[in-house]
């Protein structure tokens, strides 16, 4: 049996922007958390996928936008993260364990006319999921992410930012947030600590940095640039891509790059005070992308 740790509810007691009833899946013993706001019924469903350190909170600016639209926002907490179980053992936490818990999820919830909205590890993980669910997904709103094929030198940005969570396993993630999004209220930087009341509950946090494929043989490339064919030749859905243009680690030029590498996808919507966690100016990326989709 797995060791986890779970963190008390108290922690997300009054959380700004963010009253959404808790929903709670369980695979091998492990309970993941997630949103699920809008009609149970929605054709389309937006499956929102956090990336590092960040958990569903991140969403909570689009998620209103989406749900008035009449769609169905589903945005689960990756292992590790936020209001899902945090297994204690670094080792635990691999590319195959994070896909495969996405899968199943995907599959327990039956979703299905699925857009996924991704950013960072949500990316890198939830890029190479329609390739294996082809029926259940219809679309991509992309934003500051990239496919971990391995083949691709790693940017000098995100090298030194592995290094520095490297040197600092005890990352504080609030901190790291209201830097890099200098809009937050101090109770909004806040709750990106709240899932975190000491260093133990931050393996997650600690290994994600090191699981971006780097080589190509390393775990998930070969995974990756099966999932890069498949968006290149295969894909048939609608697409828009939003980039925030401050991003030192997954900025315009990596943008660009997996733009190319997906079929149809148009010209981007540019950001230009937007960074790496792009949701936090998300309220018009969700009202530029529906509108985009519903002229499609």
């Amino acid at each position: 049996m797995t060791d986890y740790l779970r963190t008390p509810d108290d922690r997300f007691a009054n959380l700004p922007g963010f009253a959404f009833e808790p929903h709670y899946l369980e695979f091998d013993g492990l309970r993941m958390h997630y949103v699920d706001v809008g009609p149970a019924d929605a054709k389309d469903v937006f499956l929102c996928l956090h990336g590092e350190p960040t958990w569903s909170y991140l969403y909570r600016r689009m998620i209103p936008a989406i749900t008035a639209a009449g769609h169905r926002v589903v945005a689960p907490d990756l292992f590790g993260f936020g209001r899902s179980d945090k297994p204690v053992d670094d080792a635990w936490y691999t590319f195959d364990t994070h896909r495969e818990s996405l899968l199943r999820f995907i599959e327990s919830l039956d979703l299905r006319g699925i857009t996924l909205v991704c950013q960072d590890w949500g990316g890198l993980l939830g890029l190479t999921l329609p390739m294996d669910l082809p029926d259940r997904f219809s679309g991509l709103l992309v934003m500051n992410t990239t496919l971990g094929t391995g083949d691709v030198p790693l940017t000098e940005g995100f090298k030194a930012w592995r290094q520095w969570v490297a040197n600092n396993p005890d990352l504080d993630c609030g901190k790291l947030l209201a830097r890099a999004c200098p809009h937050l209220t101090p109770a909004e930087a806040a709750a990106y600590s709240a899932p975190y009341p000491d260093r133990s509950y931050k393996a997650g946090a600690r290994r994600f940095p090191q699981l971006v494929p780097d080589r190509p043989d390393a775990p998930g490339a070969e995974l990756s640039r099966r999932a890069r064919d498949w968006w290149r030749r295969e894909f048939r859905g609608r697409s828009f891509m939003a980039i925030g243009m401050t991003d030192p680690v997954l900025g315009p030029v990596v943008m660009e790059a997996l733009r190319a590498d997906i079929r149809g996808c148009p010209p981007p919507m540019q950001v230009a005070d937007g960074g790496h966690f792009l949701q936090e100016w998300g309220a018009p990326v969700a009202a530029a992308a529906l509108r985009h989709f519903a002229a499609g």
